[in-house]
């Protein structure tokens, strides 16, 4: 399924960490307007901010706190930030440090909506757990391809269509996830200066903890 159909949640073809959809400013089922395609970097070539487009990558899991939860393409980034204010609180209070960059784990995606898990990697299982919406777990492992965005949240739907398109210039299948990595905490950055790194998952890697 391709990544504008898996963000936009028509799970058809080829696609993981990404979503291509029109922009925030449009429904995320709607059909985007009639603007050029974007262009496709070669492979691991660099984009314009000087990051490789499709870096070669292999995650290993992560022990993880996590917030789980759904919400509606028009709220993403105020929920996703909401999630990790969350965590934080959490983390403050037991003393724990994060052990990594925050990321939101993408599982499941439709047209009006997504399923996620917003997770903070930390250095091991915490002595008291977290109880309610906070729970423990393990990040995707597994070969990737990595790809970096810089500026707003809403113009990643741009970064997500051009994966879409290098994915099926290169017949690579991905699995049914995809997760973006914060450089920048999305909980305090502002939405318009984001750094984001997103993993898209190739099947025939290792496979990704259910």
């Amino acid at each position: 399924m391709s990544f504008a159909v898996l963000r936009s949640g028509l799970m058809a073809a080829v696609v993981v960490l990404g979503i291509a959809a029109p922009t925030f400013g449009q429904t995320r089922g709607s059909t985007p307007s009639s603007q050029a395609p974007p262009q496709v970097a070669p492979q691991n070539a660099p984009t314009p901010g000087g990051d490789a487009f499709g870096e070669d990558a292999a995650l290993t899991a992560k022990t993880i706190v996590y917030v789980k939860g759904s919400g509606s393409w028009d709220k993403t980034f105020d929920i996703i930030s909401g999630s990790f204010k969350k965590i934080k609180t959490y983390l403050d209070k037991e003393g724990i440090k994060p052990d990594g960059l925050p990321m939101t784990i993408f599982t499941a995606t439709d047209d009006t909506g997504f399923e996620y898990q917003a997770a903070v990697p930390i250095a091991a299982v915490p002595k008291n757990p977290p109880h309610g919406d906070i729970a423990v777990g393990q990040s995707p492992e597994g070969k990737a391809l990595k790809f970096v965005h810089r500026g707003a949240y809403e113009d990643l739907d741009n970064m997500y269509e051009a994966i879409t398109n290098y994915l099926d210039d290169r017949r690579l299948e991905a699995k049914d996830m995809f997760i973006e990595e914060y450089d920048t905490d999305p909980a305090v950055a502002d939405a318009k200066k984001l750094v984001v790194n997103v993993y898209v998952l190739i099947k025939g890697g290792q496979p990704s903890p259910g």
